[in-house]
Order: C-alpha cells, then structure tokens, then sequence
C-alpha cells in the first residue's frame, strides 16, 4: 500500500511542485507514496467561502475557523475508510513555528505511520481549539516565519518519501545523506581530477575502499566539530570515531582550512 499523505492547504495548486519534480513525481508515479489535498473553502456553508475570522481579544491579522478545518481533517480520515483501510495508522500534524524542531530521528520516526494528515494553516494561526481536539503533533522546520504551512509540509513530505523503500535510485543513498548516522555529510567530488590546479584527494582515486570509507568517515566527523559540534554533543561516538577525532586535534585542521 502507499504511504498516504492528506494535506489540508488553502492553496492546494502549490503541491504541484512535489508532485511533478525529481525523486518524489518518481515516488508518485511508481505509487510508492498518493497524496490527497483539501481545501478547507470546500467545507464552509456561506457564500463568501469563509475560513478566517477576528481573533478573540483584538489585535492584527486573521484566525482560521474551527468548523471548516475539523471538516476537511475529518473527510480526510473518512477518505481512508472508505477504501477499506479502517485500521490505518493515522498521524495528523500541525505546520507551525510553535512545534518541534524537525530533524532526521523524527522523520524516520514519521515515516513508520501509513497515513499522515498535514494541516498547513495561514494567517495568525488555528483556533487553538481545534488544535486541543483534532491535532496529534506540531512540527516546526526552523525558527523563523514563512507566510504558511504549505512550503514546510512540501519539506516534511520530501523528507519522508526519501526513506520509503524503492524512492531513490540506490538503496544506500538515504544511508548516507547527512543527519542520518547523527553526522554532517562528507565532500564529494566528481569529473574532472584536477580544477584550477584544486586537485580531488588522492584516496578517492585509489581504489581502496576500506582507506576511502575511513576517510569519508573522518572527514564527516571534522565537518561535524567544525560546523554542528552539537550533533557531536548528541550522540556518542565509537572508538573509531574517537579515533579519527584525535588524528584530527592533533592535525589542527578544520573544515574551513581544507
């Protein structure tokens, strides 16, 4: 079955871009992930199709409505029964700066539901209301203010379909992106040898894949203490990695440097 995301969007002609581009249109297209969109105007009863209203107490901008949101979240979890999946396992999120943080753990952890409801809201915010009765978890992807949840959901989603089986090219490729082993990423380096006499490492050339996994390794852990010493401060290390961090101390180089 596809992992299933229902996202609840004012805008729903922006998920386009996830849709249509790169890994996740292959993700679609092999049916590896199915997405449904609901417009919250499609459930309001008055003719101006009202979602937003005043908020209690004064002060500036718009809160969206209770009543037109719990409707679409419902019909999205109605959607699932209808097609005979009654004991799927349903999570339903709230895009917003006042969540948790994003990171790789959470996204593993997300990617284990098979449905996901993503409520992206606009304005001022959601009547906390609804929040208290229909939301499981709210997520943040930084600490700064974007116009709505649509792009941060577009992130969420692009972040979980690259773990579903079968999403990327290789298998390993998800192994080894940043974040995954708690780690920054290593450099790269491709085609050709030598740029502006800037020439790629000697043991990338060699053949020798145990000396290249231990350089990759090192040079992921000089980034990490140089760049996010706090995702060092996060996890403990092996006694390679301790290792390798001792070469480095004693080289005095840093990611900046080299």
């Amino acid at each position: 079955m596809a992992y299933q995301f229902d996202v609840i969007t004012l805008f729903p002609e922006m998920f386009d871009a996830i849709k249509n581009f790169g890994i996740t249109q292959r993700a679609f297209k092999e049916n590896i992930v199915a997405l449904n969109l609901w417009n919250p105007r499609d459930f309001t009863e008055d003719t101006h199709k009202t979602v937003d209203d005043r908020p209690y107490g004064g002060g500036p901008g718009m809160v969206m409505l209770v009543e037109p949101l719990a409707k679409a979240i419902t019909a999205a979890k109605n959607a699932q029964n209808e097609v005979g999946n009654q004991d799927v396992k349903t999570w339903v999120l709230h895009l917003s700066p006042t969540g948790k943080k994003l990171n790789h753990q959470k996204v593993m952890e997300l990617s284990k539901y098979e449905q996901l409801i993503l409520l992206t809201s606009r304005y001022e915010g959601v009547d906390q209301r609804l929040i208290e009765e229909f939301v499981d978890e709210e997520i943040s992807i930084g600490d700064y203010v974007l116009s709505g949840g649509e792009l941060p959901a577009m992130v969420l989603m692009d972040s979980i379909i690259r773990q579903l089986e079968g999403a990327l090219g290789h298998h390993d490729s998800a192994l080894e992106d940043s974040f995954v082993n708690g780690l920054l990423d290593c450099p790269h380096y491709t085609r050709p040898e030598s740029y502006k006499n800037n020439k790629v490492p000697e043991v990338l050339l060699s053949g020798n894949h145990a000396k290249i996994k231990a350089w990759r390794l090192k040079m992921s852990l000089q980034r990490t203490r140089d760049l996010r010493p706090d995702l060092l401060a996060e996890r403990p290390l092996t006694k390679e990695e301790a290792r390798l961090l001792k070469e480095l101390d004693a080289d005095g180089i840093n990611s900046v440097e080299s």
